[in-house]
């Protein structure tokens, strides 16, 4: 069981973990083994230019026991903070691998978010890659985090608690599925939950993914915009800009922390 909790490197008001693949799908199913329940996050360029105006998301970054770097930049610029990451460890890429070490182990998972006919399908994928697993339902509520009506969540957090997973699979976008986590994790307790983004989309073949040489590469932003530009122009052409600034300041900490 990995118990040692691993080195943490800054991006502006949030943090990644210095872990492997292998080494964060351990950290997960023994968490579950461990009852002791929890929730992890996956940081990428987005999260960080969010996180400097969203204390909301910072405390659900706080909260987290395991913090991912989801995105080839985060590789780079750690390296350039001269506090290098071993690896990018995506939810996209930890999600199938995590439920085949999860079903070894007779555990199981439940879906929060995306649509119907996407758990459906991600739900018959993911039952032929991982046969031990057990898919004990999903829920795909509406989240409006400033609303005063949380009624469909609550239905969907009941559905959870009674369907009593061993994870959670939170697919609300950022930082929507964040802020759940941090919100609810005591109701669902002890299940573990992962903040999955479009994962579930990917897993279910309705949304496609950038092709690994674009992922390797940091432009796998460029391929989500590029198909679809209406949703992801601001985010990505405007929002994220400020990772210069954010990069320059962590970087310059960095370099007076090491003197």
């Amino acid at each position: 069981m990995t118990s040692e909790q691993p080195e943490i490197v800054e991006f502006g008001e949030i943090y990644a973990h210095a872990v492997t693949l292998e080494d964060a799908i351990q950290r997960i199913v023994d968490r579950v083994d461990s009852g002791v329940g929890g929730y992890v996050v996956t940081p990428n360029v987005d999260h960080i230019c969010i996180a400097e105006y969203d204390e909301q998301l910072r405390s659900a970054y706080k909260g987290a026991f395991l913090s991912l770097p989801d995105g080839q930049p985060l590789i780079w610029m750690a390296r350039l903070f001269g506090t290098p990451l071993p690896a990018k460890v995506s939810g996209s890429d930890l999600v199938l691998p995590l439920l085949m070490a999860a079903g070894e182990r007779r555990q199981s998972v439940y879906f929060v978010g995306s649509t119907e006919s996407v758990c459906e399908a991600a739900a018959n994928r993911i039952a032929r890659a991982a046969p031990g697993l057990k898919i004990v339902g999903w829920s795909c509520p509406r989240f409006d985090p400033s609303s005063l009506d949380t009624s469909e969540i609550d239905r969907a957090i009941e559905a959870v608690r009674v369907a009593k997973p061993s994870l959670v699979l939170v697919a609300l976008g950022n930082p929507k599925q964040e802020y759940f986590m941090a919100r609810y994790e005591a109701r669902y307790h002890p299940a573990v939950a992962l903040g999955v983004g479009a994962t579930l989309d990917f897993i279910a073949g309705s949304v496609a993914r950038a092709p690994v040489w674009m992922q390797q590469a940091g432009l796998e932003w460029v391929y989500r915009l590029v198909r679809e530009p209406g949703r992801l122009w601001r985010r990505y052409l405007v929002r994220d800009r400020a990772i210069v600034g954010i990069f320059l300041r962590t970087r310059a900490r960095a370099v007076r922390s090491a003197r």
